[in-house]
């Protein structure tokens, strides 16, 4: 009895009876139904019989390195590319302690998700085995470099799957670091595939079927209400996660999304403009500048809480309304524009941009040198920064021009 075995499980008076899923400990096994939801059964309580084995068995198939897997190909399919770095969506329950672990790699989100069978050719390869608060810019540019190698070696789509708490500055990366011909597809899950509640699988289908789709751009697939009825399609350097734990936590930020997937009707709507396949040849440019910060205006803030940025070459402000900070913090804002450290203007509120020509503290902030990022969120702000720090000639033209849909021609209320 194997992981993939399709099994029925007898417990008491109830019978459960589905596909074995891999569990964090031998004491438990974890059984995903039919329905979609899974069940952790005491294997001391339980009589097993094994119906079929290898049911959504992963050959050794692989596109080009010891971290790659893959499933049979069907030459009536579209390949897309699974590339995982941790997250919830690759995670289960220690029923040790009770806490969530990221531990799969590609082949156990394949197994994990038995819905996926059918639906494309798939490649696995795992960049990272994290979980997202540990995300950092190296692994960054790893992603971007596979994502890069997969579409190279004939990927029709990509889905990376990673997670939730990071996801939109992983997204933000890419969506400056590469110019792709096919659709970049990022997924994730807020409950771990053991809970009943989980997300993972509806999440992951409607993810593949976006990177199956004409929109070559980096996306974010996740939820668009609390139901399992269908997913919104963000644009990677516009969404924002604004709720800790409800499924349905991502947002456009001041414009609807580029689309939805129905889940039922297993079709994509695109309510927006968006960048069709094959219109760019595929391009990277993966170099970083690591040393940005992101800085919070607060009332009160001591004007020496900007020692800590000193020498660094960038740093990207959230002011408050239009993009301001305390009168007393602009001559050391101006000391460190000085010193080379590059200093970008971003907004606190989640709709509108920033405009520092019309109050005076504003004006003396664009006297200092400070560039006003326009409607970017601070986030894709800090990303966009420490590329273009890295890649641009004119780092203030390229924090003014919008360079993956992150500024928005204009913002204007949209419900």
């Amino acid at each position: 009895m194997n992981p993939g075995d399709r099994v029925r499980v007898d417990r008491a008076d109830r019978t459960f009876e589905g596909v074995l899923l891999p569990s964090s400990t031998d004491d438990h096994l974890v059984v995903k139904l039919e329905g979609g939801y899974n069940v952790g059964i005491d294997r001391d309580e339980a009589e097993i019989e094994v119906l079929a084995e290898d049911v959504y068995e992963i050959d050794g198939t692989d596109s080009g390195g010891d971290d790659t897997s893959g499933i049979e190909f069907d030459d009536d399919l579209p390949t897309i590319s699974l590339i995982s770095t941790g997250g919830t969506i690759a995670s289960t329950v220690d029923y040790r302690t009770g806490a969530v672990t990221a531990q799969f790699d590609a082949e156990d989100v394949l197994r994990a998700v038995p819905d996926l069978a059918g639906r494309a050719n798939y490649r696995g390869r795992v960049v990272a085995n994290i979980l997202s608060e540990n995300m950092e810019p190296p692994v960054w540019r790893e992603l971007a470099e596979a994502v890069y190698e997969e579409i190279e070696a004939g990927a029709d789509g990509v889905v990376v799957m990673h997670g939730t708490d990071t996801m939109q500055y992983s997204a933000s990366a890419l969506s400056l670091m590469l110019e792709t011909p096919v659709p970049i597809v990022f997924t994730g899950s807020q409950r771990s595939a053991d809970r009943p509640s989980s997300d993972n699988v509806m999440n992951a289908v409607s993810a593949v079927e976006a990177a199956k789709s004409d929109c070559a751009e980096v996306l974010v697939c996740m939820h668009a209400s609390e139901s399992d009825d269908r997913c919104a399609l963000h644009r990677g350097t516009r969404v924002r996660k604004n709720h800790t734990s409800r499924r349905d936590a991502f947002e456009t930020v001041g414009a609807k999304p580029l689309g939805e997937f129905d889940y039922d009707a297993g079709e994509i709507e695109f309510r927006r403009d968006y960048q069709q396949r094959g219109e760019s040849d595929l391009e990277i440019e993966p170099a970083l500048e690591e040393d940005v910060e992101l800085l919070k205006f607060t009332p009160g803030m001591d004007p020496q809480f900007l020692d800590v940025v000193e020498g660094s070459a960038g740093l990207v402000v959230e002011g408050t309304g239009l993009g301001h900070v305390h009168t007393d913090l602009i001559p050391r804002i101006e000391e460190l524009i000085e010193g080379g450290t590059t200093v970008v203007m971003t907004s606190q509120c989640l709709e509108g941009r920033v405009c520092d020509r019309v109050y005076d503290t504003g004006r003396d902030l664009l006297e200092a040198g400070v560039i006003e990022a326009g409607d970017t969120l601070p986030g894709t702000a800090k990303v966009k920064l420490m590329w273009a720090l890295a890649n641009s000639d004119d780092v203030e033209e390229a924090m003014s021009t919008s360079l993956a849909g992150e500024i928005q021609e204009r913002s204007v209320p949209w419900e």
